[in-house]
């Protein structure tokens, strides 16, 4: 045949680089090497194990695609697996054919014709073979050896990008498996159902319902310990993006100079210890939820950079140039006021309104009738399993005690007390297979009404081992807000004090982190001053 003009070789490489998917570019290679080659059946097969799996195929029977060909047991495919270079088999030769009896336009064994192979290796490593048969015998005999060798090339950079991209596929779709398959396992282990038959608690219920399926910013507020990360949890398994991650971040721990590189990362070299590059929790989170928690214990230097990734979907990490397109849901959680912290210059108002689109309010324990039987419940079988009891149960005085209780700790004070009562119950029952928890177990749990002249507060202490003194005269005159201020200013100078001025010392006494300490801290303008003697 004539020789294979440069013209067509361009064609042939062209016409590849638009293909899209594997089984297009397998069958444009195919069809171009058919249009450049004159043949009557090709097939490009991939190498691995030993063994060569057909994935494309024109003029062979379509069950050859079935097959799959032991190279030991074929020795012209043993020959061409050997080869670095394109081999044309002689006409005559006596190496049986693998292909003997699957020509579609001919039944029964070959006759004499021509075949070759062509090697495709990427990076010396043999992805497969491009076979070419004819049944004009010396068909192949004028091609030069070097227009061969390009096609090997190009048809080797087909494969390898069509097997590369199929890998990328799965490992993707493995990852997104894993991802759902942990968020899940996260749902159940962390208890992923809002109990609760109370009026105010299915008017939450209802509300995440109509909420969840949009992808609106959500803040979530409510006083500590009333289920605000179960509340996120929710939104986010009944939401589009359940199958994608859930990313939890508490803003209250985030050290103050490495903010900015937790939540958007860092490429390496970016400062002192970045010795590689990281993804922040925005890019994690990229295709699902992120979950601010304590949102409003952020700086207001870190908030300006939140409020630009939630207004562009975009972030850019510390020491990059370039931004980052991310596709993120913000939940966050506060038991702040934030429209009042807003108001006072303490929380960035543009940011709490981005925030608050739609928002949340948890109620406190105290407000949802008749619950707390319910949840108690809950947690009695939770403690069961934890401790291998056979049997707990709460008696019905138990039962009286915790609901006349107005719970200050919320549902995970709750949580706590009937843990701390099984325990005991457990140790004063030993050996019983029915575990009763009475009131005793429980402690003293007891109400103080405080009346003024506007209106009535109740303040609820639940009594420890130790006694608590108050003494209101000190807050005389005060607003609830500076008298907290004032109290928290006033055990952390004593804990600093105690501990010779060490923020983490002082830390470890007030069972915080030493970052939200020094922000608490900041805040209330506290100061230590070392001086060299």
């Amino acid at each position: 045949m004539s020789q294979i003009s440069s013209t067509a070789i361009i064609e042939l490489a062209v016409d590849l680089t638009s293909s899209l998917n594997r089984k297009d570019r397998f069958d444009r290679l195919l069809d171009t090497v058919r249009k450049t080659i004159s043949c009557d059946a090709v097939a490009l097969l991939s190498f691995k194990g030993d063994v060569l799996t057909p994935l494309a195929l024109q003029g062979l029977s379509r069950d050859t695609l079935g097959r799959r060909f032991f190279v030991n047991e074929h020795p012209r495919f043993e020959q061409l697996c050997r080869s670095k270079l394109p081999i044309r088999f002689a006409a005559d030769s006596p190496l049986p054919d693998p292909y003997d009896g699957l020509l579609v336009d001919r039944e029964g064994d070959l006759p004499v014709h021509s075949c070759m192979g062509l090697p495709l290796y990427y990076d010396d490593k043999l992805l497969g073979l491009l076979t070419i048969d004819s049944l004009t015998p010396h068909e192949f005999e004028d091609i030069a050896e070097r227009t061969l060798e390009v096609i090997s090339a190009i048809a080797a950079a087909t494969l390898n990008t069509a097997l590369l991209i199929e890998q990328l596929e799965l490992q993707a779709d493995h990852s997104q498996r894993v991802v759902a398959e942990l968020t899940e396992e996260a749902w159940k282990r962390d208890g992923g159902e809002l109990i609760g038959e109370s009026p105010i608690m299915q008017q939450l219920k209802q509300e995440l319902d109509i909420v969840a399926s949009s992808d609106f910013n959500i803040l979530i507020y409510g006083e500590t310990g009333v289920g605000k990360e179960l509340v996120a949890r929710t939104l986010h398994q009944k939401s589009l993006r359940q199958n994608g991650p859930m990313v939890y971040v508490n803003c209250a721990a985030l050290p103050e100079n490495l903010i900015e590189s937790e939540l958007f990362g860092h490429v390496r070299g970016a400062f002192t210890g970045a010795d590689k590059n990281r993804a922040g929790k925005f890019s994690l989170a990229n295709g699902g939820t992120l979950f601010l928690d304590e949102i409003g214990e952020l700086p207001l230097a870190a908030q300006s950079k939140i409020l630009r990734a939630i207004q562009n979907n975009e972030i850019q990490p510390v020491g990059q140039d370039n931004v980052e397109q991310v596709d993120v849901r913000i939940v966050a959680a506060t038991n702040r006021d934030l429209r009042e912290e807003a108001e006072g210059g303490r929380f960035r108002a543009d940011l709490y309104h981005r925030l608050s689109v739609y928002p949340i309010r948890v109620p406190k324990l105290y407000e949802r009738v008749g619950d707390v039987q319910v949840l108690s419940g809950y947690f009695v079988e939770q403690t069961r399993r934890k401790l291998g009891i056979q049997q707990l149960k709460l008696s019905i005085e138990a039962i009286e005690h915790l609901e006349q209780y107005k719970w200050p700790g919320n549902v995970r004070e709750l949580e706590h007390v009937i843990s701390r009562a099984a325990l005991k119950a457990r140790a004063r029952q030993k050996g019983k297979a029915i575990i009763a928890i009475n009131q005793t177990d429980c402690g003293s749990l007891i109400n103080i009404q405080v009346d003024d002249d506007t209106e009535q507060l109740s303040a609820n202490i639940a009594l420890s081992s130790e006694p608590l003194s108050t003494n209101t005269d000190l807050f005389e005159g005060y607003s609830l807000r500076e008298a907290t201020e004032q109290f928290q200013r006033g055990i952390i100078i004593d804990a600093l004090e105690q501990n010779q001025g060490s923020w983490a010392a002082a830390a470890r006494t007030l069972s915080t982190d030493r970052a939200n300490l020094n922000r608490i801290a900041k805040r209330l303008n506290i100061k230590v001053t070392k001086r060299i003697q």
